[in-house]
């Protein structure tokens, strides 16, 4: 049995569905990701699970009880908001210390849980500040030893990071990481940044429309999209429309070129076919022989890699490669080879 269980969830606002038929089950401890566009519906299955807001139909449960008729309180859930939500009035300790307060926490445990809160999120020596005076990431360190102070069986995270500068968001996602991990606490979070999912979750949820589009792990999504809109929306993507041809082997004839295909397509010579190819599995290579040939249109210097924008008949496909793996031949305005492993090639449904 699931620990919680998400169970054909429906949720309209007059007349706007924003999440329909929408199934999850998380296991004890599990970290599972709610990915997105915004209006995707992700922070209203959120929502729905702590309480804030009531289904039209389905059920959650929660280890095997039904949370529907208990209101947020109730639940023994915690939650970090996106606007971190601190009592301004309060210092940090006082902060955390609130819900044990509202539980009626004896004030002894109070004092030692909220030690080990603080010290577990690194801001002991900071207990006696008020939010006004700690940056953007110690506010949610705050915001995080709250929620889990009271010890929740569930935490859900609504876009903590989002108001984060860059590196400060990459620290701290490792950081709540390891707590979570730490604790055991089964932890829904809800994010529409793909790098945050694919790092911290042991599975993705990719939501489009109201319905989980794909579940998988991190590598199942990244590289086995179940449908073009995923393939699309994790990490870039080119993809490549042509007739099947088989000459030995299988073959997209497209404006570039010929793209191997793998056998396990069944692709029927003469077929239509959209595949999806990631920039960094296209490999540059001489202009001869098989593959793609094309234009090299614009290089971008992006840092870990130089990208490359390759003009192959009326389509632009992007390369990304390390520097040191660039002949030194390729010049703007130059010809290009690429080729790809049959293995890498995407097969894309609707």
């Amino acid at each position: 049995m699931a620990f919680i269980d998400l169970t054909s969830l429906g949720k309209s606002f007059g007349p706007t569905t924003v999440v329909r038929d929408f199934d999850l089950a998380l296991g004890m401890g599990e970290f599972v990701s709610l990915l997105g566009p915004s209006g995707c519906g992700k922070t209203t299955v959120l929502r729905m699970v702590a309480g804030f807001e009531t289904p039209d139909s389905g059920d959650i449960r929660i280890e095997g009880q039904s949370q529907l008729r208990l209101r947020a309180n109730q639940r023994q859930i915690g939650m970090v908001f996106q606007s971190y939500a601190l009592f301004p009035n309060l210092t940090v300790a006082e902060n955390v210390a609130f819900g044990l307060r509202v539980a009626k926490t004896a004030p002894a445990a109070i004092a030692r849980r909220v030690e080990e809160m603080l010290d577990m999120v690194g801001l002991a020596a900071l207990k006696a500040r008020y939010p006004y005076q700690l940056s953007g990431g110690q506010q949610q360190r705050v915001a995080l030893a709250r929620a889990i102070a009271p010890r929740p069986r569930v935490l859900l995270l609504d876009e903590p990071l989002s108001a984060l500068d860059a590196k400060i968001r990459v620290a701290l996602r490792t950081e709540i990481r390891t707590i979570q991990r730490q604790l055991g606490i089964t932890t829904l979070f809800v994010t529409h940044d793909q790098e945050e999912a694919l790092s911290m979750s042991d599975r993705i949820v990719v939501m489009n429309g109201g319905r989980a589009e794909q579940i998988g792990t991190p590598v199942e999504i990244y590289n086995q999209p179940a449908t073009r809109f995923v393939a699309g929306f994790i990490g870039t993507l080119n993809v490549i429309e042509g007739q099947v041809g088989r000459d030995g082997g299988a073959y997209l004839d497209c404006a570039g070129g010929r793209l191997p295909l793998p056998d396990g397509f069944g692709a029927q010579a003469g077929e239509r076919l959209s595949v999806a190819v990631r920039p960094q599995s296209l490999r540059p290579v001489a202009v001869e022989g098989d593959g793609l040939r094309g234009i090299v249109r614009h290089v971008e210097f992006m840092g870990a890699f130089t990208r490359l924008h390759v003009a192959c008949g009326a389509m632009t496909v992007l390369v990304d490669c390390f520097a040191r793996d660039l002949a030194a031949t390729v010049t703007v305005g130059g010809p290009i080879g690429l080729t790809v492993a049959t293995d890498e090639v995407l097969r894309l449904s609707a």
